[in-house]
């Protein structure tokens, strides 16, 4: 383990296992989206169906991050400023000038 890992161990684990079932579920039908517009490119499809699909597949991703952004603010970095640890505020501050 690298010496930030070990320093940031609180890191490694995301959320309960029900959580991360959801989200392999979400990223699941993302990811089948994505082959889709693949397959719609090799089929020579109207660009306009494409750009539509590909709108979808964003705002699909957005709308994970922001579920994954809240709940790591409702948990990871609640339990890390009530510890006391004042360099979540700059991780949070960080992530969610990356998200823009």
């Amino acid at each position: 383990m690298k010496n930030r890992e070990r320093k940031n161990c609180h890191k490694l684990k995301y959320a309960n296992a029900e959580e991360k079932k959801k989200i392999i579920t979400r990223l699941s039908v993302i990811e089948g989206q994505i082959r889709g517009i693949s397959s719609m490119i090799k089929e020579n499809r109207y660009c306009s169906d494409i750009l539509i699909q590909i709108s979808s597949v964003e705002n699909a991703l957005r709308s994970l991050s922001n579920n994954i952004l809240e709940h790591h603010m409702r948990t990871c970095i609640t339990d890390e400023i009530q510890k006391g640890n004042k360099e979540a505020i700059s991780e949070i501050i960080a992530i969610i000038k990356r998200n823009k």
